[in-house]
């Protein structure tokens, strides 16, 4: 994998971990309840469930293109076409943090064993999440990928994902921090928005 597509694949996932959802609020009421440890801990956890989607995902799609090579082209097209939807909607987003507001008055308090278990399960029972995967994924893979890549593809996602909740966690002791990520929430989906749109364009362009 070249430089320039590694940094593309880096920009997508460091933009979606940043777009408010549901995952973001799951280790904002941890940290808030718990403290930076249970924090933490989440979002361990919610880079260790989204690296197995990764690594399940990625293997799935080279023993694709190892039997229908047709029929991966057809994947990356329709995977496409679903980043460009995706845009569209992350275009249109109004920026809300689902539970942020809740989290910031206070939560349940939060030990380790529930901190990893929310922060595994919010990803790992996230449908939407693999069929981003997949859909991402199928833009970035090579013709004749190898171990280096799907090694490099699987590690960029997990620890992307875990660094930056992990950032968010040890940030996250004041409101106002807080207060600053609700605030750029809207200005992150915008960016995030026009980036899948130019990548499932631009993957459209290239196969046709």
């Amino acid at each position: 994998m070249s430089l320039s597509l590694w940094l593309s694949l880096l920009g997508v996932c460091l933009l979606g971990a940043m777009s408010p959802g549901p995952s973001l609020a799951v280790v904002l009421n941890n940290t808030v309840a718990g403290g930076r440890s249970a924090g933490l801990v989440c979002a361990l956890s919610h880079g260790l469930a989204v690296g197995l989607y990764a690594l399940v995902t990625v293997t799935g799609l080279a023993l694709l293109i190892a039997r229908s090579p047709l029929l991966f082209t057809g994947l990356q097209l329709a995977g496409a076409a679903y980043l460009v939807y995706l845009g569209m909607r992350s275009l249109r987003s109004s920026g809300a943090m689902p539970g942020a507001s809740a989290a910031s008055a206070g939560a349940r308090p939060s030990s380790p064993v529930r901190a990893a278990s929310s922060g595994f399960l919010v990803a790992f029972l996230n449908p939407k999440l693999a069929i981003f995967m997949l859909a991402l994924f199928s833009q970035f893979l090579p013709a004749e990928p190898s171990l280096a890549t799907h090694t490099l593809m699987v590690a960029t996602v997990a620890t992307t994902d875990t660094l930056w909740y992990a950032l968010v966690a040890l940030l996250i002791a004041t409101g106002p921090v807080l207060q600053r990520l609700q605030r750029s929430a809207r200005l992150v989906d915008k960016i995030f928005g026009i980036l899948l749109i130019v990548l499932g364009l631009s993957v459209v362009l290239r196969l046709l």
